[in-house]
């Protein structure tokens, strides 16, 4: 018995200077350099409504992204008419809606059907005119591809936006979906919000156009568009004056390569003029596409498009192998840094747009600490003045156990990195009452065989074993319910199911294992006889 008490009063004392180790970071900056090498050195992260930061409601526009994919599909479709040999005019995609195109008659039109039917099985026929011979289709997508569609897009700007903001290096950001298509971010401790949304909401669609050399720029800018083309303009630095001129360039309508097949983007540093630029390298495929295309098309300009926007568009000395690009421009390093965030973390599906900005001030954060932490403090010395004058010597034990449960669960979120909120520290007084009921049960119990003459080592066995079910089973039932709530729950829920889970644990930990050591201490090694309880 006496090496059994021995080797769990050592295992309870490591535990209580592991969780002192994981707390300390947290209570004062003033550490050595060799505790930062060689100790834990991550404090609590502090939720949006205790640290301040930004809350933001964005919009997915998902009808531009049915007109994308609308527009790809409609692309596709006519590639393959044209690669069939089958006659048509007027193909136009209308408010991203719905594509039409006019065949010279019935017999193309069978064959038309056919073809839609066994290559695009996402579109269906949404109308059928013939006119003087003639026949008008009007397509569409099916119901279930567009809400496919619709649903992907919202998926797919969630995790896009998870990414950047990852690679922000934001902690504990909230980003859930809201709704039908809303998203909701929350980014606590943010130091620069602008640069926040402009990184967030950036759709970073890049594409490579050639430059139409055989159309004429001028007539272009007239209304005069070549069929392929179109005008696109971005800005040039003039190095005399300072200024950026804007600056219109005639581009092939059909991108020769796009952001889909990158696979890195780095900032680098330019060794002519010491700017920063964006370093780009394809993957395998990517990097086979881009040599092809700048073999095939030397002394020809390849512009690199980024939304829209023209920020390059150099001339192709040779064929390019190895898969390197880059973006060059006047970035300044946190431009060219966020620039390259969201190229690694892939284009936005379609655009966003902010409903909802709010701003929580440090201040506010601040006074809901130090309210919170009064809330601990007074709940706890009520706790513990109570537990003195109803169970004495016995409540003193418990008291113990009390702080020892309090000082695990702050290490315990430093140490996972979990994030503690409001919500949370409500979840810390919660448990600071269910840390000393299990305490309450285990006492009690021993009142009633100290009663029956059980001398003080049989009622202090016969009080933990039995309560110890009855513990368990209120303890797991609450763990369930803290754990469905974290499963499912958002933003405060979850923050408050964290800490309650944290602090069942450790309850569980400090209010058997560790009081049932100062009971054996004291009942083995110094042969008290009676129990104060």
């Amino acid at each position: 018995m006496a090496s059994s008490i021995k080797w769990r009063g050592i295992l309870a004392v490591l535990i209580a200077l592991a969780g002192l180790f994981y707390l300390t970071p947290s209570l004062t900056d003033r550490l050595p350099d060799f505790w930062k090498s060689y100790l834990p050195h991550d404090k609590i992260h502090l939720g949006l409504d205790l640290q301040g930061g930004m809350h933001l409601v964005l919009e997915v526009d998902t009808e531009k992204a049915m007109e994308n994919a609308l527009t790809r599909a409609g692309s596709d479709l006519k590639d393959v008419l044209m690669e069939r040999n089958l006659r048509f005019r007027a193909f136009a995609v209308h408010e991203g809606k719905t594509l039409s195109l006019e065949l010279p008659g019935r017999e193309e039109g069978d064959t038309f059907r056919k073809i839609v039917g066994d290559l695009f099985p996402n579109l269906e026929i949404q109308s059928s005119d013939f006119t003087d011979g003639k026949e008008t289709v009007t397509l569409q997508f099916r119901k279930a591809n567009a809400d496919d569609i619709r649903k992907f897009a919202i998926d797919q700007s969630l995790e896009t936006i998870r990414n950047r903001i990852d690679q922000f290096g934001v902690t504990e950001p909230e980003i859930v979906p809201q709704g039908a298509d809303r998203i909701l971010v929350q980014l606590p401790g943010i130091k620069d919000p602008r640069r926040a949304i402009n990184l967030i909401g950036k759709t970073a669609l890049l594409e490579f156009h050639l430059v139409d050399e055989e159309g004429s720029l001028d007539e272009a800018l007239k209304g005069n568009i070549p069929e392929g083309s179109a005008v696109y303009y971005g800005t040039v630095m003039n190095r005399q004056t300072g200024q950026r001129v804007r600056t219109p360039y005639l581009l092939k309508s059909k991108a020769a390569l796009t952001g889909d097949a990158l696979e890195n983007a780095t900032v680098k540093i330019s060794d002519r003029f010491g700017e920063p630029y964006v370093g780009l390298k394809f993957n395998s495929q990517g990097a086979r596409d881009f040599e092809r295309i700048t073999g095939e098309n030397v002394k020809r300009r390849l512009a690199i498009v980024l939304d829209g926007v023209v920020h390059s568009a150099p001339v192709i000395q040779e064929k390019i192998a190895g898969g390197e690009a880059q973006i060059t421009g006047t970035f300044t390093m946190d431009e060219a840094r966020d620039l390259a965030i969201v190229l690694r973390a892939g284009a936005l599906p379609a655009p966003v747009k902010i409903l909802e900005q709010r701003t929580v001030g440090p201040s506010l954060g601040q006074d809901s600490i130090e309210k919170g932490f009064l809330s601990i403090l007074v709940g706890g010395v009520l706790v513990v003045f109570f537990m003195i004058l109803y169970y004495r010597v016995s409540g003193v034990i418990a008291n113990v156990a009390l702080i020892l449960n309090v000082i695990l669960i702050m290490a315990a979120l430093a140490a996972f990195g979990a994030t503690l909120t409001l919500p949370g520290i409500a979840g810390i007084v919660l448990t600071i009452g269910m840390a000393v009921d299990a305490n309450v049960l285990i006492f009690e119990r021993i009142r009633e065989e100290i009663r029956v003459g059980k001398s003080a080592s049989a009622a202090v066995a016969a009080g933990y074993s039995r309560a110890l079910t009855t513990i368990i089973d209120a303890n797991v039932t609450t763990l369930i319910a803290a754990v469905v709530l974290f499963q499912f729950g958002t933003g405060p829920v979850k923050g408050f199911a964290v800490t309650l889970s944290i602090g069942i644990i450790c309850s569980m930990f400090t209010a058997i294992f560790v009081t049932r050591i100062f009971f054996d201490y004291f009942l083995w090694f110094r042969k008290i006889k009676t129990v104060s309880i």
